[in-house]
């Protein structure tokens, strides 16, 4: 992802997330914090979609559509904060790609695990690349500025490894 990708990108993510908006600033800042995270698919005339990821902390969710400020230094967990592909690109594989690239991406700079907030009907794609939900009271209300069926996920990168 590059800067000059932030328009197509916030347009990707309002087409797919219209419920769960997010301002370019949002997308802008996770690019400068952490570029190796932050990927582009594209397609036909344009971009297909987007990930942003980046280090973070296990259990603490970034509220929807609130910048960062800085990268924890403390940082115990690889957090993808959003994969999005507009329809044309579904069922090509590439999503399972990216989450792939991302797990390596992640055991590679010596995260453990990834986590991430499944909203939408998407629980159930995260569940098939090896995520399950963690619950806590505390999580709960971490995910209140998302809404009632998102869900906080996580999945352990070294049986990511011994299931590939």
């Amino acid at each position: 992802m590059a800067a000059a990708d932030l328009p197509a990108v916030t347009a990707v993510a309002a087409q797919v997330h219209p419920d769960y908006p997010e301002s370019e600033a949002i997308f802008a800042e996770r690019l400068a914090l952490h570029p190796a995270g932050c990927l582009v698919l594209a397609g036909g005339q344009g971009l297909w979609g987007y990930v942003l990821s980046h280090p973070w902390r296990f259990g603490d969710v970034p509220a929807l559509d609130s910048l960062l400020g800085a990268l924890p230094e403390s940082a115990d967990v690889y957090y993808i904060h959003d994969l999005a592909l507009l329809p044309a690109a579904r069922g090509s594989g590439a999503a399972s790609a990216c989450v792939a690239g991302l797990a390596a991406h992640a055991a590679s700079a010596g995260f453990r695990r990834m986590a991430l907030v499944a909203v939408g009907n998407s629980a159930g794609f995260w569940r098939r690349h090896g995520f399950h939900e963690a619950h806590d009271e505390a999580l709960a209300r971490r995910l209140a500025s998302y809404d009632d069926a998102a869900r906080y996920m996580i999945s352990d990168l070294d049986a990511e490894e011994r299931n590939a």
